[in-house]
């Protein structure tokens, strides 16, 4: 059994992270650190856990008992915790947060399997991809690869409210987040910096900008990406690429018909379609922001991590209805 410390384990990625892991054949949890929730059951604050675990959340870090920890913590904290923290070095390290996704003074090897499989599977650290960054990133590999990315990308995204955090906030609150739509940080979201970093590696080079304007929508989870790419490349041979790109990918499928969000939902899956209108091709993704985008994607790195079967504890069920 793998055994597994995670930290920050109180938010909605904890709570996630926690569900699939009591359900994982070869996992055991042996911490859930939460400093503001200690002495409590998890079950208590992850109420759809009730009757699934008796573990309690804990302010101990016991780092010498485990093989893998999660840093499940919000952007920035991962990097100045371990300024302040000393882990075992034979702790393996998947951190969910922004610190170490961009390639620098820092071993962190970037965890999107699509690209980075076996780099993963010898790294002794990860950084968990963005949930937006996964999305996008998944519908515009394959045409990087096929070296199509020479023009501005036009992307349009939107994420469910889970997308934000566990802490309230005005952008959060039910009553306006009910029956409204809005955009933030057009142009500017931070994920934009992994996604080109990514797309460079395929494609060589990205000399186009990729031009991001990010939706809040009206339900809980979920990111449904649009993407356009000017080519005069064939349909048919831009569609038989994507299918080759994606054909030994455990979780993300290419799909012949148009794509809608309930397919991936409570899903580790990203499905991706292409149509092309004269000149302009359509790409479609979608995945569930905190499962393929977040802690179904850093268990699929664990299992990679540890060399068992990669859809060990992820073989879910869409929420077709």
């Amino acid at each position: 059994m793998i055994k597994i410390g995670i930290l920050g384990a109180a938010g909605y990625t904890g709570g996630e992270l926690i569900r699939l892991l009591l359900n994982h054949p070869e996992a055991e949890i042996v911490f859930a650190n939460s400093e503001s929730n200690a002495g409590n059951l998890v079950s208590d604050v992850h109420e759809g856990l009730i009757g699934d675990t008796d573990l309690c959340f804990t302010d101990q870090m016991p780092f010498d008992q485990v093989d893998v920890v999660f840093f499940c913590f919000g952007h920035g904290k991962s990097e100045q915790f371990m300024k302040e923290h000393t882990i075992p070095e034979h702790v393996k390290i998947i951190d969910l947060a922004q610190d170490f996704r961009i390639k620098g003074d820092h071993d962190y090897v970037y965890g999107l399997p699509e690209i980075n499989r076996e780099e993963i599977v010898k790294a002794q650290h990860v950084a968990n991809p963005g949930c937006f960054a996964t999305c996008i990133q998944l519908a515009l590999l394959p045409a990087a690869n096929l070296n199509l990315l020479k023009d501005d990308v036009s992307v349009n995204a939107i994420t469910g409210s889970t997308g934000a955090g566990q802490k309230p906030g005005a952008t959060t609150h039910f009553s306006w987040r009910n029956n409204n739509l809005s955009i933030y940080k057009p142009f500017t979201h931070q994920h934009l910096a992994e996604i080109k970093q990514s797309l460079r590696q395929v494609q060589g080079y990205l000399d186009a900008d990729i031009d991001f304007i990010p939706y809040r929508g009206d339900f809980a989870r979920g990111i449904f990406c649009t993407a356009v790419v000017r080519t005069k490349a064939p349909e048919a041979d831009i569609i038989e690429a994507y299918k080759d790109y994606y054909s030994n990918a455990a979780f993300t499928h290419y799909s012949e018909k148009a794509i809608d969000l309930k397919q991936v939902v409570n899903t580790n899956k990203a499905v991706v379609h292409c149509e092309k209108f004269g000149d302009k091709l359509l790409i479609t993704a979608a995945i569930d922001n905190l499962l393929k985008g977040a802690v179904g994607q850093a268990v699929q790195n664990m299992n990679l991590m540890f060399g068992i079967d990669e859809k060990a504890g992820l073989r879910l069920k869409a929420s077709a209805f």
